[in-house]
């Protein structure tokens, strides 16, 4: 099976780019924001005009949460066009599409994890971009997994695990919110889910939720990770006092499969 992957660059797709051998069966081209500008649909048209893909796994996103607040004209662009014209080009030639969008399609307000079958209700910009993207590509394809995740992190790019790394060089207290509630996810992990979808030839189409599963807050998230580097004794965690950002966040995006 032939499979494009879009955003390569990025923190999943680099995840997927470091496992790619080890599925034989799959073949992939990985192609980054330069080479393929997905709110471009004349490049978009190039990439699919010379090669027969099965699939297409769009990691291609903007994830800057309050800089979209403060401009939501750039990540409508990536987020909802961009991903309109991926799900044009994949039913015009017959590609199924694996989207990666987010637990910030929902509000935070209910109890419990939030399941596939919940309805989305976006309280900020980033949220409301991902979901018209999800919107768009199910008015559009029958072929489609959206798959909802959560708070990614991993050895590559800009994430929560490696900032409180390099805090931890220089400040002996991080002052870290306990005032939101969601699942950490390793994009390795992720990466995995996603190859192994593909490789079983799932015809299951709709949408998934997929998170590491363990529930906690930031806070809890900061102290696990100075435990887990054995930098708990050099460094505390204290909770954040009047913590506020200018993206409205849900207090709850926890996700149940």
């Amino acid at each position: 099976m032939n499979i494009l992957v879009t955003g390569a660059n990025g923190q999943l797709g680099k995840c997927l780019r470091k496992i790619a051998g080890n599925y034989d069966a799959l073949h992939f081209k990985f192609m980054d924001s330069k080479a393929l500008d997905i709110t471009n649909t004349r490049s978009i048209n190039e990439a699919f005009e010379f090669e027969q893909f099965d699939y297409c796994i769009n990691c291609a996103a903007y994830t800057n949460v309050e800089q979209a607040e403060k401009t939501p004209e750039i990540a409508f662009a990536v987020n909802a066009d961009g991903v309109k014209n991926i799900a044009v080009a994949c039913k015009k030639n017959n590609v199924a599409l694996v989207h990666i969008s987010t637990d910030y399609v929902f509000d935070g307000e209910k109890e419990g994890g939030y399941l596939t079958t919940d309805l989305p209700k976006p309280i900020n910009q980033y949220g409301k971009s991902k979901l018209t993207g999800e919107n768009s590509i199910r008015e559009i394809l029958d072929k489609y997994y959206i798959i909802r995740t959560s708070w990614l992190y991993s050895e590559y790019g800009n994430n929560f695990y490696k900032t409180i790394l390099n805090k931890a060089k220089t400040e002996s207290v991080l002052y870290i919110t306990d005032e939101q509630i969601g699942c950490p996810t390793n994009a390795n992990n992720l990466a995995k889910y996603i190859l192994n979808l593909i490789a079983s030839s799932c015809t299951e189409y709709g949408i998934y939720h997929f998170t590491d599963g363990k529930a906690m807050t930031w806070y809890d998230f900061a102290k696990g990770i100075l435990r887990e580097t054995n930098l708990d004794k050099k460094v505390r965690v204290e909770k954040a006092k009047n913590y506020r950002t200018f993206a409205a966040r849900p207090r709850n995006s926890v996700l149940s499969p």
